[in-house]
């Protein structure tokens, strides 16, 4: 019907690459997604699981709502942090963002 509209020789150009070439790109989106999305995930995981693994009783650190603190004591899946002279508060272990350099909270 549109036939006409379409010369034969545009028509035997548009055949498409293999089929090889359709894995190649399966591949390639893999080894992207792999390498810009699950391993720096996997590494970050790791670090903080080390992190938390590693608490200690005179650590200070910063919880992930941003309150500083020195632990008091370190419990299977809880820590107890002393934010303030007399002031303790309980947090999950895995609320820990990052441990401060001893002497930190001395200075601010």
């Amino acid at each position: 019907m549109i036939d006409w509209l379409i010369p034969p020789a545009y028509a035997a150009e548009a055949a498409g690459p293999g089929p090889g070439f359709d894995i190649l790109i399966l591949v390639g989106f893999a080894l992207i997604f792999y390498f810009m999305l699950w391993r720096p995930q996997s590494k970050r995981a790791k670090e903080h699981k080390a992190l938390v693994d590693g608490l200690a009783k005179g650590d200070e650190i910063v919880t992930s709502g941003g309150i500083l603190g020195k632990i008091s004591k370190v419990e299977e899946q809880f820590i107890l942090v002393e934010v303030s002279e007399g002031m303790e508060l309980r947090f999950q272990k895995a609320s820990v963002a990052a441990a401060l350099p001893k002497g930190t909270l001395k200075n601010s």
